[in-house]
């Protein structure tokens, strides 16, 4: 279980970062029609795929580069669904009970996946549908490391007394500030601003509520946008301001975790990963956007939330069991003979 687990989380890896280079590259619609692509099983590649592709779809013409990208997603996108299936069914054993109920949500996230995943080509990439997407291969990603963290020995000691709140209050911005993110890929807002620290002069006075608003099947294709230009602008600052806010609530926590014994490590670690993110977030803006450092940004507010994902797992354990097990079963651990008496071992 273990190792299915960890092959699992690390394709889940490949799977986020591929979808974040299909919709970088406009390839959302590389494919008209699902699971298939211009009825095919397979990359249409050759002149009779593209005779055939055309008599198909006519309205949709072949371009095998992004065909290429939109099924390879899917590959491998299919693959880890097949290898949480795998999870799920091992985990009716009664040896591994303890992982059912986990395995189980994993499955009905990967079911509603596929569901999202048929409704952005068949929707033609609706905003809603997109951010949805995006968000429920986050939590994929972040449950299956969760559930890698907790097959570790528990840590024996650590300092989490009052650090919930802190904890908390940082998780909900980074989460916001994902959604945020995924709002503006799925309205083509990246590039609705070219400088810093202002946004096409006075943004407030272009500042549209209704680019919120989660709308309704209103057109017949989403692709590279419908929102007015000011639409776009409001999206783009909200995200910057919220980062801005979502960055100094990171940084408070990571000097929470920096003075406390045991967790030192992790504010570090938090504190680098907030440092690369917003640095890959300015150059998004000063490059115009390239695909390289787009597609980094998308893997640093992945990498952002894995962080706190193991920092709330080695928290609550430090607080609820510090000398449990893991969650895979009875291990053995060998104690700190300094911190506990001998007669205890």
């Amino acid at each position: 279980m273990r190792q299915l687990c960890l092959l699992a989380f690390m394709l889940a890896l490949l799977v986020v970062g591929l979808g974040a280079y299909t919709r970088l590259t406009d390839a959302g619609l590389g494919c008209p029609d699902w699971p298939g692509c211009y009825g095919f099983h397979y990359i249409p590649s050759s002149a009779d795929d593209h005779s055939l592709a055309a008599a198909r779809f006519p309205d949709a013409p072949l371009e095998v580069a992004k065909a290429r990208n939109e099924m390879v997603h899917r590959y491998a996108a299919g693959t880890l669904g097949l290898l949480i299936l795998a999870m799920a069914l091992l985990s009716l054993k009664p040896a591994y009970r303890a992982h059912r109920l986990p395995a189980w949500i994993l499955l009905l996230l990967v079911a509603g996946q596929a569901i999202l995943g048929m409704l952005t080509v068949t929707l033609n990439l609706l905003p809603l549908v997109v951010m949805g997407h995006l968000l429920g291969g986050f939590a994929i990603l972040s449950l299956l490391f969760l559930l890698y963290c907790s097959s570790r020995p528990a840590p024996a000691r650590g300092g989490v007394a009052g650090l919930a709140p802190w904890y908390l209050v940082a998780f909900g911005a980074l989460v916001i500030q994902i959604a945020l993110g995924g709002w503006t890929a799925a309205n083509y807002a990246a590039m609705a601003c070219l400088e810093l620290p202002v946004c096409q002069g006075d943004w407030l006075a272009q500042w549209q509520w209704s680019a919120f608003h989660p709308h309704g099947v209103t057109a017949d294709n989403y692709q590279y946008g419908v929102l007015s230009q000011e639409e776009r602008v409001s999206i783009h600052v909200a995200h910057r301001l919220w980062a801005g806010l979502t960055t100094v609530l990171l940084l408070a926590l990571a000097w929470q975790l920096w003075r406390r014994p045991g967790l030192k490590g992790w504010g570090l670690l938090l504190l680098l990963g907030v440092l690369l993110q917003v640095s890959l977030g300015v150059a998004n803006v000063l490059l115009h956007l390239p695909l390289a450092v787009a597609v980094a940004h998308n893997g640093g507010a992945a990498g952002l939330l894995l962080i706190l994902v193991g920092i709330g797992e080695r928290g609550w354990r430090i607080g609820a069991c510090p000398a449990g097990g893991a969650l895979w079963g009875p291990q053995q651990h060998q104690a700190d003979k300094g911190d506990i008496p001998r007669e205890a071992i």
